[in-house]
């Protein structure tokens, strides 16, 4: 019932702001997919992962090793041995425990490496998207693939590919439901037709009136 509330409220605030302010909305994610700089850090932060991924597996195998040779030794060992085996397994264990939270925990070496790789190219998405909404005049713009729940999206608030235009990329979904209109046949959106809006045909014209007219007799 809340969850409902909250989406009846959030659409008529946004029916209520769109009456008095332009608003648009972007879809951030297909914008990085479509930068080579973007595909660029993909990589480097796979390879990071592969690496650390070797280390942590490196760790777990010393870990079962410890653990292997006090098993096999384990009748021959006093207990005073024991307990120092015991120790150096489950410090050992520890050792990568802490190993793994420091690389992929939360804001971790894999987190802080991707977040510092990111942000430039999260600048430049940025100030696209201000010069885009200041020429077309766009008060308030979304992000389709952030955080807020978008339950219907009408194309022509699309403004995703002005911003690729901005930073100079080319799509591929201009053919397809949801892409921005040729920019050289429609300037802004509130210039589209309404849905249902019809092109005027050309009348047609009438064929011509036969001549009924009987002959006369002579």
């Amino acid at each position: 019932m809340r969850k409902f509330l909250f989406i009846f409220l959030a659409g008529f605030l946004l029916t209520s702001v769109s009456q008095a302010q332009k608003i648009g909305y972007i879809d951030s994610n297909f914008i990085l997919s479509k930068m080579p700089a973007f595909n660029k850090v993909q990589q480097e932060m796979d390879k990071y992962a592969e690496a650390w991924q070797r280390e942590i597996e490196q760790l777990q195998q010393q870990a079962d090793k410890l653990k292997q040779d006090y098993k096999a030794e384990e009748v021959l060992l006093t207990e005073q041995m024991k307990q120092k085996r015991q120790a150096e397994i489950a410090k050992k264990e520890n050792e990568l425990r802490d190993y793994q939270r420091k690389v992929f925990g939360y804001e971790g070496m894999m987190f802080k490496r991707r977040q510092e790789l990111m942000r430039p190219i999260q600048d430049e998405v940025f100030e696209a998207v201000e010069k885009v909404s200041k020429a077309r005049g766009v008060q308030i713009m979304f992000d389709k693939s952030g955080d807020l729940v978008m339950i219907y999206t009408n194309p022509v608030h699309d403004y995703t590919e002005y911003v690729l235009e901005e930073l100079g990329l080319a799509s591929d979904r201009k053919n397809t439901p949801g892409a921005r209109p040729d920019s050289a046949l429609v300037d802004d959106p509130a210039n589209l037709p309404e849905v249902g809006e019809e092109e005027p045909q050309e009348q047609q014209q009438q064929p011509p009136a036969r001549n009924t007219k009987k002959k006369s007799n002579n």
